[in-house]
């Protein structure tokens, strides 16, 4: 079954979802540059149409181990496409689909005007959030693992995940529901890790079998400490191997275009990552 239909230094088919907006125009230059270290723009068939994903190379030959990043919830933008350069220079195959495909084409957001206007934060929630449930992701993340396996330049076996704010929660939540596809689960700043929901992906512990690194920030109504201890416990019950720690800073730090960005501890998170990914895949 062909999974997906892949254009590599092809600006045009990169901006087919937004016309000429100038948003997506920028982003056809990145990707002009990305493309050179080896960024291809591809879409993958999933049960509700098709996502819009985007796969990062290392130079040289494969097959390299994979990584499937799970966006924040500021959607695709040249910030976020960094973390998938940033991986392939270390040396994994990695995979960041755009989750929002089901609100249709949008132009990359701007951090600060969603942080600070709030007719654009109940937009974002109304009309991407809504559509980008724990279910829906799970749903896709099953064509996402397919198409990584079905590549002939990713290493066989298990592969690596890393999330931020709300792919946080989808990272931990594919770890329960794909344990036998996924050995290495990061989570930066995300949020509702352990609520009283019947969807929370702390009651998939029993099922995991990655190691799991949570990286949660201060000041977050979406991950406070009393969250941090009940999903501690949970791990700690499954006999999961993992790591749970708050860095000093606010969340979103990860990302260069948010008002909290932090660039200390964007780069601790990098090596964070990039040790966990390490220690499992290669």
């Amino acid at each position: 079954m062909n999974l997906a239909s892949e254009t590599r230094t092809n600006p045009g088919a990169l901006c087919k979802r937004a016309a000429d907006g100038p948003g997506w125009r920028r982003m056809t230059l990145r990707a002009r540059n990305a493309t050179e270290s080896g960024m291809s723009k591809i879409d993958i068939k999933t049960s509700d149409g098709t996502c819009p994903s985007y796969v990062y190379r290392p130079t040289g030959a494969g097959p390299w181990p994979a990584v499937l990043v799970f966006m924040d919830g500021l959607g695709i933008r040249p910030a976020m496409l960094e973390v998938g350069e940033r991986l392939a220079r270390s040396g994994y195959f990695v995979l960041l689909p755009d989750l929002f495909y089901r609100s249709g084409p949008y132009e990359p957001m701007d951090p600060h005007a969603v942080f600070t206007d709030p007719e654009k934060r109940k937009i974002l929630m109304e009309k991407f959030f809504a559509h980008a449930t724990q279910a829906n992701i799970m749903s896709d993340t099953r064509a996402l693992l397919d198409y990584l396996a079905a590549q002939p330049d990713v290493k066989p076996g298990g592969i690596g995940t890393t999330g931020y704010c709300m792919g946080g929660l989808m990272s931990l939540t594919a770890a329960g529901t794909y344990p036998d596809r996924i050995v290495a689960t990061a989570s930066f700043h995300g949020g509702r890790l352990a609520t009283d929901a019947p969807e929370s992906p702390h009651l998939l512990a029993p099922k995991i079998k990655s190691r799991v690194y949570v990286a949660g920030a201060i000041e977050d109504a979406s991950f406070p400490d009393e969250m941090k201890a009940r999903l501690e416990d949970a791990l700690s019950r499954a006999g999961v191997d993992h790591t749970i720690e708050t860095y000093p800073a606010k969340h979103g730090w990860v990302f260069r275009d948010t008002p909290v960005y932090d660039a200390a501890a964007s780069e601790r998170h990098f090596r964070s990552l990039i040790a966990l990914l390490d220690a499992k895949l290669k």
